[in-house]
């Protein structure tokens, strides 16, 4: 889906209907606009985190993680890059 827009003169772009419909978007969504590949891209801001919950399904392995089971498995995660960094470099300085 896609159609041609113009820009204004103050840099503002039209967005069609009939995409304004399909994302769901309405007067006052905000966007995060950035460049990539030499491209505009305009991401909606329009979902808050709490509404993507779920939105995997199940996991795999049917157990659901605690944030605070989430947090420990980050900080041990952490704790593990950080000795290899400090291992690899003594060793380099050798």
């Amino acid at each position: 889906m896609g159609a041609f827009t113009t820009m204004t003169a103050k840099g503002q772009l039209t967005i069609p209907k009939d995409v304004r419909d399909v994302l769901n978007l309405a007067p006052g969504t905000r966007f995060y606009v950035t460049v990539r590949n030499g491209q505009v891209v305009a991401v909606p801001k329009n979902r808050k985190l709490r509404d993507l919950a779920g939105m995997l399904g199940t996991p795999p392995n049917g157990v659901s993680l605690t944030i605070e089971d989430m947090n420990e498995s980050v900080m041990e995660t952490a704790a593990e890059d950080d000795l290899r960094i400090s291992k690899e470099w003594s060793e380099s300085r050798k």
